[in-house]
């Protein structure tokens, strides 16, 4: 792939006047966040990762958080007041965002979901995250992404 391609995110971005840079790189199956930072050149800290969830009654919702860190799923549950959240299968990830497991932005997706991030994620200067493509990254200002999508910030990672 040498051309960007046109997905929803980059049009819901375009359509909000946001600032971003667009990153292609070779996608590896299964090979996540340390594949994207490596092929960028980036700190895997930067890059963050889109996951789609369900809480305990089955309504999905997304959480945003560091290439480098995992979600507690215990912790997010009680921020969000639910009993219990767990990552959705592929087929029922994908069928919610209207993208592909390894190609889901948080942006422009098929179903409006609730969107959460990590907190220290609005401490960076820059962040990358899924354009809605395998193999494609934008990079924009943290500040961006909260201008463009409702985010609600919770402190939920592993190291």
């Amino acid at each position: 792939m040498s051309k960007a391609p046109s997905t929803n995110a980059t049009r819901l971005l375009k359509q909000a006047g946001i600032a971003y840079t667009e990153h292609l790189y070779r996608y590896e199956d299964h090979g996540g966040t340390a594949v994207s930072a490596r092929e960028l050149g980036v700190a895997e800290h930067a890059v963050i990762k889109t996951l789609v969830m369900e809480d305990d009654r089955a309504a999905p919702l997304i959480i945003l958080m560091h290439g480098d860190r995992e979600v507690s799923t215990k912790e997010l549950a009680r921020q969000i007041g639910a009993k219990a959240v767990q990552p959705c299968k592929p087929e029922v990830a994908n069928r919610h965002s209207g993208y592909l497991v390894g190609g889901t932005s948080p942006l422009g997706t098929k179903k409006a979901m609730p969107i959460h991030a990590e907190a220290t994620i609005f401490d960076l200067d820059r962040i990358y995250l899924n354009g809605g493509s395998r193999g494609f990254l934008v990079g924009l200002a943290p500040e961006d992404l909260g201008r463009v999508l409702k985010i609600v910030r919770v402190n939920v990672a592993i190291p």
